[in-house]
């Protein structure tokens, strides 16, 4: 070899020399340079000198994994593992150099091999035929491009970050914690947040039950047969720029499959927890409770799209369909609707419809990747850069001005981006007309898309508290997505927690940890509901599902004091409120607990601390200190505060357990009709 650094070490059983050798011609065809062909040498100790030096100067080590090997307790391809093996205890832990290879039907959970060749991806290559995204794979490996490292070698012990939901659903935002200039949403009414940088769930957190013996997820444990997850589709452009376009894709798979009758697709956030993770696929499928993982790469040059996908069975890792699609990037839609259609038919799932994206299509390839662009910056809550997505947006709007999916995601930009504390009060009202303008030219646009009645749902509970229409503008979201995990949230955190209906907003909530069982914001949305319903353990334990998640998100914390004090435990809730992140929450949880211990004079300064800094943001936090210490006159002044101001926190008015000393009060009454809450 004339740069063993650059070479590939193929190892493999002499009875899977056929699959090797296409392997090896294959992937030497692209360019990649393979140690492979023993023949050359001859047996005794010039060949043992001459492995071992190729395995200690190799870039890459293939272990080719099949029932042949499986079947053999002696082989020299042992001796070849066992030295790779041991050369992994010089690397540096990131170094991706183990790569075991499954030419058949054995299952990695069983294998027999080190232990060592567990801890890193694993790749399926039937009869050893290289798949386009493979050989893009290696060759970015042997470059050091480190996306190409991350997805090759073993997880990292400290959980990473996770993107978040595709938009915020209803009553998951973290505002500003005060709008010294304007009317500011309370943040414990948006604490339902999936907030930018959640940390990643822990393994098998979401099999767990809540200490009340509350399983949400319990019917994951039955996998449908007819049940698939989209994993992100891998970057596999040069120059690695193209994130938002293969995340985009992605998305917009597991959108079309999740219309499909019959078929189980897990919500963006669940499927998006694994992205850079180098977990089995058995593994994969396993958290999220189906039978098949659609998987693949994008590389996209210019005016050329290349996409490759494949659809895996998880329990034998037989590839059931792939596909590679050399296309114009125009025609990024066609190829989308393709890879539906193939995975509705690889699956035998009956079709009422066949899955289609025409009602999210543009006729512009610019306006797709600006709306993409955009998505990007939304589905992560990187709400610093909101006006970047606005900016998107409108130029993807200025190239279509009927693209009613950008319209759609214009109000969620809209919207989030005006949040801002630089915004002006005026700049503040215009964004949020003009945030229900786009939302209801979407809808007028594409009547059938979900997006824009979930988007106006969201606004007419939050801004106008038209809980009626919000109530419509959702089930008419969801009668067109059923299985929206988003949708559902926001029915949930809008609409039915805040109305009372919390019979309902908990059997949503249940559904939604069945739809999307590894997002914080699921485990949050049922804490939330059970604090409602006064179900303390069970909320308490949800929410600590929650904050293992994200230990940095905001309210959750809050959530978990506040049940502590509903059972009479405020030195524990004291404790869980410094937990908090955000200042106003944790000042207005504090003040309670120590109200509550007698510590009366650090109560009031913890009060004091709250008014003086927050009373624009947080009027609402403030009311609920008073009405907690049973002083009704300061509580019902701080909430008629709240309602000029705009306050989101009288959201939640009806059915907060913080305000029960404040029932039976005219005036409790005559602001729940106000609020449009009485009923």
């Amino acid at each position: 070899m004339t740069e063993p650094s650059k070479a590939v070490f193929l190892s493999y059983a002499s009875e899977d020399a056929a699959a090797a050798r296409r392997l090896c011609e294959t992937l030497r065809a692209a360019g990649v340079e393979v140690w492979f062909d023993r023949s050359e040498l001859r047996g005794g100790d010039a060949w043992d000198r001459k492995i071992a030096r190729q395995i200690r100067e190799c870039a890459l080590f293939i272990a080719l994994i099949s029932a042949n090997t499986e079947a053999r307790d002696e082989g020299y391809f042992r001796r070849e593992w066992r030295l790779a093996v041991d050369r992994t205890r010089d690397l540096a832990d990131d170094r991706a150099f183990l790569l075991p290879v499954v030419i058949d039907a054995t299952a990695d959970a069983t294998a027999r091999g080190p232990e060592k060749l567990r801890e890193v991806q694993w790749t399926h290559l039937p009869e050893g035929e290289v798949t386009p995204a493979f050989t893009e794979r290696i060759t970015g490996l042997l470059s050091g491009r480190p996306a190409a490292a991350a997805a090759a070698r073993a997880p990292p012990v400290a959980p990473g970050a996770s993107a978040t939901a595709r938009r915020p659903p209803a009553a998951e935002r973290i505002e500003p914690a005060a709008r010294a200039r304007r009317p500011g949403p309370a943040l414990i009414a948006v604490g339902l947040l999936l907030a930018a940088g959640l940390g990643y769930f822990v393994v098998h957190l979401s099999r767990s039950h809540n200490a009340a013996g509350d399983a949400p997820v319990q019917a994951l444990t039955a996998i449908p047969e007819k049940s698939v997850a989209v994993l992100p589709f891998a970057d596999m452009s040069e120059k690695h720029d193209q994130e938002f376009f293969s995340d985009g894709l992605s998305e917009e798979l597991i959108d079309m499959l999740a219309k499909v009758p019959q078929l189980r697709v897990p919500a963006r956030t669940s499927s998006f927890y694994f992205k850079g993770k180098p977990e089995k696929v058995a593994t994969i499928a396993s958290e999220l409770g189906v039978a098949h993982i659609l998987e693949g790469s994008v590389r996209k040059a210019g005016d050329r799209l290349r996409v490759s996908a494949q659809l895996i069975r998880a329990d034998d890792g037989h590839h059931l369909w792939s596909e590679t699609y050399d296309r114009d990037a125009k025609d990024v839609f066609q190829v989308q609707d393709e890879i539906a259609a193939a995975v509705v038919g690889a699956l035998k799932v009956t079709l009422l419809a066949p899955p289609d994206s025409a009602a999210r299509q543009t006729s512009s390839a610019e306006a797709y990747s600006q709306y993409l662009v955009a998505r990007q910056i939304i589905e992560r809550g990187d709400w610093k850069n909101g006006q970047t997505a606005v900016s998107a947006l409108r130029r993807a709007l200025e190239i279509d001005p009927g693209y009613a999916a950008a319209w759609a995601e214009l109000a969620v930009a809209l919207d989030s981006a005006s949040e801002d504390d630089s915004v002006s009060t005026a700049d503040w009202q215009k964004a949020k007309l003009e945030a229900f303008d786009a939302s209801d030219r979407a809808i007028a646009l594409a009547p059938k898309l979900a997006d824009g009645y979930e988007s106006r749902g969201y606004l007419r509970a939050w801004i106008r508290r038209d809980f009626k229409g919000a109530a419509e503008d959702y089930q008419r979201a969801l009668a067109l997505a059923p299985d929206s995990a988003d949708a559902l949230k926001g029915y949930a955190g809008a609409v039915l927690a805040p109305t009372g209906r919390l019979d309902e907003a908990l059997s949503t909530a249940r559904r939604v940890m069945q739809l999307d069982p590894l997002s914080a914001a699921s485990w949050r949305l049922l804490g939330y509901v059970q604090w409602m319903r006064k179900e303390c353990p069970a909320s308490v334990a949800a929410n600590q599902h929650s904050l293992a998640i994200s230990p940095q998100q905001a309210s959750t914390a809050t959530y978990i004091a506040f049940c502590q004090l509903m059972e009479g435990k405020p030195a524990e809730a004291l404790a869980s409120g410094q937990r908090e992140t955000q200042v106003p929450l944790r000042l207005g949880a504090s003040a309670m607990a120590l109200h509550d211990l007698q510590r009366t004079a650090e109560s009031d300064r913890q009060l004091a601390e709250l008014v003086r800094g927050f009373a624009s943001g947080a009027a609402y936090q403030v009311a609920e200190v008073y009405a907690w210490r049973g002083e009704r006159e300061p509580a019902f002044a701080w909430l008629e505060r709240a309602f000029v101001q705009r306050d989101g926190g009288l959201t939640i008015l009806k059915c907060d357990p913080m305000l029960e000393k404040l029932h039976g009060d005219a005036r409790y009454a005559a602001l729940l009709q106000k609020m449009n809450l009485s009923e």
